[in-house]
């Protein structure tokens, strides 16, 4: 049966950080939600999750699966309304399929042209469902095959260097609030490596000290020591905003951990000294409205999308290289893929034909043993016998489709095959 690769997918290019949100999946429930993928009726599935996009890959065969199955898993996944969600999301089968997967591996289809997180992401949750037996032939070879076009994009090009990320976007912000940094404390909210990425910019800008809080106090206490900085527990967080000037938040809690209830008399006592909240994590740890309140900040990953749009425009010429290594990698696979699909065929097809010219030369064989017919009348039998086999069944799917009106195709492809004039004879 032939596969088919399949994606389903909503990112910063399609949805708003308020509804991704909703669709974030822990880096802990990933092989759950591709065991959802693959009881929908799939033979393979793996899911990739990230504070900017959601999708979904599978393999299967086009007859089994229905035309929605994916838009209804997504919709469960979100708790969402399927006609509400469908403006949001896309679709992608077959080779456009696989151009996709090669994009989003090579980090050409991200918010950050050339950041190397996605790659990294990718490879972890294709690992995860890997090892929990939900991948198989053809999306093992699709990832990895990826992988190594990912790898190329970063060894033949520069779309790698000099990336603006969100780290470093953070840091020039964070300039453009306070000016000199030296004299800034910062407060790192969760250990996720996005946050961390940021707090160790935010390091190498100069700012004063840093201050890691994380729900459990020895992961807090490992990335201090690791940072140089301070742990505090989750329970002295209202007290530390009162002397933070730059607040990073990457925890997965999964909702506000900050909002306006609590801020309004931290600001009081802060004598209303700005400060700068770095907001990383999907869903979002900090409530937007916050930047309603005098002298505070919020930015969130969405806040982005402009430093990101100048980055790729400064970078096109690498990018578009990129793209069309990133375009011939993709078509190898598929060429490939495609000759995968049709070889059980085509050794079917060569087993049947020598048991035909197997079976008309045995007989030609004992013929000439037994008779005193003449050999050339005997070969001349042989070749009969054997083309009039060979093309049997040529002829009735010929006049088996032609009866039923639908001729047109089979013709124009025996045509092909038997290098037919497409004049021929009425």
């Amino acid at each position: 049966m032939v596969q088919t690769l399949f994606v389903l997918g909503l990112s910063h290019r399609t949805a708003p950080l308020q509804l991704r949100e909703k669709f974030s999946i822990d880096e802990s429930d990933v092989s759950d939600a591709a065991e959802k993928v693959r009881q929908a009726g799939f033979d393979e599935s793996f899911v990739v999750s990230t504070c900017n996009r959601v999708e979904f890959y599978a393999s299967g065969s086009t007859e089994r699966v229905g035309e929605h199955a994916l838009d209804r898993v997504m919709a469960e996944l979100g708790a969402a309304n399927p006609r509400q969600l469908q403006p949001h999301l896309y679709s992608h089968v077959g080779p456009a399929a696989v151009h996709h997967l090669f994009r989003v591996a090579s980090s050409l289809d991200s918010m950050v042209v050339g950041e190397p997180q996605i790659l990294g992401q990718l490879k972890s949750a294709y690992r995860q469902c890997k090892a929990a037996g939900l991948t198989g032939p053809t999306l093992n070879r699709a990832v990895e095959r990826a992988i190594s076009a990912a790898k190329r994009v970063r060894t033949d090009t520069g779309i790698g260097r000099q990336v603006v990320s969100i780290s470093s976007v953070a840091v020039q912000l964070a300039k453009q609030i306070f000016g000199d940094l030296t004299k800034k404390n910062t407060a790192l909210i969760g250990t996720g490596k996005m946050g961390t990425l940021a707090a160790r910019h935010l390091l190498r800008a100069g700012v004063n000290d840093i201050f890691v809080v994380n729900r459990n106090f020895d992961k807090a206490r490992g990335l201090a020591s690791e940072l140089g900085g301070h742990a505090r527990q989750l329970s002295e967080l209202s007290r530390l905003l009162e002397t933070a000037d730059i607040v990073v938040t990457s925890t997965g809690a999964g909702r506000h951990l900050i909002d306006v209830g609590m801020m309004k008399p931290i600001m009081k006592a802060r004598k209303q000294r700005p400060i700068f909240f770095i907001d990383i994590a999907v869903p979002r740890n900090v409530d937007p409205d916050l930047n309603a309140l005098s002298n505070v900040y919020v930015y969130d990953v969405d806040d982005l999308n402009g430093v990101a749009a100048a980055n790729r425009a400064a970078r096109k010429d690498e990018a578009e290289l990129a793209e069309s290594l990133v375009r011939k990698q993709a078509e190898r696979f598929i060429s490939e893929l495609s000759s995968h699909a049709v070889k059980p065929t085509i050794l079917a097809l060569q087993e049947k034909v020598q048991t035909l010219k197997q079976s008309e030369l045995d007989r030609s064989i004992a013929r000439l043993k037994a008779s005193q017919a003449h050999p050339e009348e005997i070969l001349s039998q042989l070749a009969d016998g054997l083309t009039n086999k060979l093309i049997h069944g040529v002829l009735m799917e010929l006049k088996s489709r032609a009866s039923e009106g639908q001729a047109q195709d089979v013709v124009e492809t025996v045509r092909r095959m038997y290098g037919i004039d497409q004049g021929g004879s009425e």
